[in-house]
């Protein structure tokens, strides 16, 4: 990745209603249902001792309430980066997923008003190479959109579906490259 090698987590945030009825969000400021709250609950817990020095967030009502939730287990400074905010997904956002979502990730269509896949990169690449510019590893609380736009940047591959909510994934860089390990 262009913006540094260093080591960090990223987590997606926890649960919301759209996202087990599988709605769009975007940049809708939606709560965290229960289930997500007790996501980051458990992410916290998975989380402790494992070397996070700070916690960098979007500053969405659900990624900040997930940060709140497992920092509860963690006592980390959290900092808001306002450039790790969800994909705007503009007149798609509170509707079905499906079936535009999948040519938005292939970069064939971008909905009215929304960001395409290629703007959400250059914004990720941005943020991210001033949160790597901070002493870590950092625990990054973000969205979907964004560690879809951060895989690419790692040169890992894109396929494969929607990054599951509040599961704690290491990503390291390596001699071969960077790797992404999620840890159940």
């Amino acid at each position: 990745m262009p913006c540094s090698g260093q080591a960090f987590w990223f987590l997606r945030h926890g649960e919301t209603d759209y996202n087990a009825a599988g709605l769009s969000q975007g940049a809708l400021d939606i709560d965290l249902n229960a289930t997500g709250r007790a996501q980051a609950a458990a992410a916290g817990q998975k989380l402790v001792g494992q070397g996070a020095v700070g916690i960098v967030c979007s500053p969405m009502r659900r990624t900040r309430q997930t940060a709140d939730i497992l920092n509860e287990a963690l006592g980390l400074e959290i900092i808001l980066e306002p450039d790790l905010r969800e994909v705007v997904f503009g007149g798609m956002e509170g509707k079905p997923l499906q079936p535009w979502f999948g040519e938005w990730l292939a970069g064939r269509a971008t909905p009215a008003g929304a960001e395409s896949f290629a703007e959400v990169t250059l914004r990720v690449q941005g943020a991210m190479a001033r949160v790597l510019a901070r002493p870590g590893p950092l625990l990054i609380v973000s969205h979907g959109g964004v560690f879809r736009a951060l895989r690419g940047l790692m040169g890992l591959a894109l396929a494969g579906g929607l990054t599951p909510n509040a599961v704690p994934i290491l990503c390291q860089p390596g001699p071969d490259g960077w790797r992404a390990v999620p840890v159940l």
